[in-house]
Order: structure tokens, then sequence, then C-alpha cells
């Protein structure tokens, strides 16, 4: 039998870190970084970016929790004890996005700030924490493909650990890590070299890319629920390509506007 990572990083008396923990704050705590140094360019005070996380994080935690348990209910009405114990894995992150947005909404208004200025700064943080997240499932062993046979081509600690259950399974975190790492940089591209952006687009982009990446790699996993012949979190891809896609239509719809208006 290969061996595998301990999921828990550190243990200090009765207190155990794991992995799983430091692989999602670390990426909280990037994108809270890249979202205060990008919130001038907008005319955002950075000292909003940290007040707007200590009240969006726990409440985008408890949405991706509640969404992982609602669409594994089966499991969790027979294991009710289970529901809480976050530590062993089971955050579904487009819980965490709905509610992390619906926050993030609320927030903005509340301090005046233009939403979708808001959501092109945390745009790129937020691609890099899902990034450097999905490592957590990695540690976990979930977020899973289907049995091969071989996976000679990855280093020797990502075969061990995808042996699952008697057999090497498909890397699905590792692609979906790495489809948001392109993603990131491309986002960081487009907002130094392209200077001809406007509100809303980088947002777009995110919606866009990572919606086609989630869908595809969603399709490869085999431990997502089906709901008429796709899985649940293909249908919410679509739903955010779509929104992505309508969102930049309008924008350059105005943007044609305003130009006629001007000449």
């Amino acid at each position: 039998m290969l061996a595998t990572i301990d999921p828990i990083a550190l243990r200090l008396g009765p207190i155990s870190i794991h992995w799983y923990a430091i692989c999602i704050v670390s990426g909280l705590l990037l994108a809270v970084y890249l979202a205060q140094r990008l919130a001038p360019e907008k005319g955002i005070n950075p000292e909003h970016i940290l007040d707007f996380i200590l009240l969006a994080f726990p409440i985008a935690i408890v949405g991706a929790r509640l969404y992982y348990v609602i669409f594994q209910w089966s499991y969790y009405s027979q294991n009710p004890s289970e529901i809480f114990a976050i530590w062993n894995g089971g955050i579904a992150i487009y819980g965490g996005l709905i509610a992390g947005a619906a926050v993030l909404y609320w927030f903005a208004k509340r301090h005046a700030i233009a939403v979708l200025d808001f959501l092109d700064i945390a745009a790129p943080g937020v691609m890099i924490a899902q990034s450097i997240g999905r490592w957590g499932n990695f540690v976990n062993q979930e977020a899973y493909g289907k049995a091969v046979s071989q996976l000679n081509s990855l280093p020797e600690i990502i075969r061990q650990q995808m042996f699952i259950d008697g057999s090497y399974r498909v890397p699905t975190f590792l692609y979906e890590s790495l489809w948001n790492l392109v993603g990131f940089s491309i986002i960081l591209g487009l907002r130094y070299f392209n200077k001809g952006l406007r509100q809303g687009d980088v947002t777009s982009f995110y919606l866009i890319w990572y919606g086609l990446g989630r869908f595809v790699i969603e399709g490869m996993r085999t431990d997502s629920l089906m709901f008429v012949g796709l899985r649940v979190s293909q249908w919410v891809s679509i739903s955010i390509i779509i929104l992505g896609a309508v969102l930049l239509y309008f924008r350059k719809q105005r943007q044609k506007a305003d130009y006629k208006m001007k000449n």
C-alpha cells in the first residue's frame, strides 16, 4: 500500500491543525493582500477589504458547507454528527461563492462602493485562492476522477495520494488548480497590459473562465451529484458562464452607446 499524507499538519495537545484549513486560510490571506493592493485603483479604501473579509469569510464557509451537506444529504441524514466536521473536508466552492457574493452586494451598497468595482478587484484573489484551496482536497483525497491504471506522468507524491480504494484516480483537483492558476495569470495580464478594460470586464472573464473549466473538470469527477443528465455543479457552471457573457455583452453595449454620445 502506498503511503499517503497525514491530513493533520500539526498537533498541539488537543488541537489539531489540518492541511485542509492551512490551504484555505493561505488562499484567503493572499486574496486579501491582492485585493488591498488593487483597491486604490478603484478608489476603494483598503480597510474596507479587511472589514468585508471578516464579515464574509465565516458566512461563505457556512454557505459552502450548507451547499455540500444539502447535496450529500443521503449521507448526512444518516450521520448528523458529521455535518459540522468541516475539518474532514466537504465544502462546495459554489456555495461559498454564492454566500460571499450576497454579502459583497450588501456590503458594497452599505459603503457606497460600485459592486462591479468591488468584484473586479476581488476576482484575481478569489481565483488564486481557489487554486490553492484545491490542494486541501488533494490532502483529504477528495475531488478526484475515475480509476486509471497508472499516473506515471505525475510526481510521486501526487501518485501516492491519488491511490484511493485500490486504484489510481484521475487528479481532477490538480486540473482545476492549474486552470485557476492560468486564469489568475491571465487576469493579471489583462489588468496591467490592456488599458482598454472597462468596469466589469475582469468579473466577466472570471465568471466565464472559471465556469468553463469547472464544467469540463466536474464532468471527470466521480463524487458529484447528478441532476437531469449533468452534475449539479455543471448546471451552476452553465449559469455563471451565461451570467458572465450577459454582463460582458451589456457592458460593451453601454460602451458603444457612450462612445456615440461623445461623438
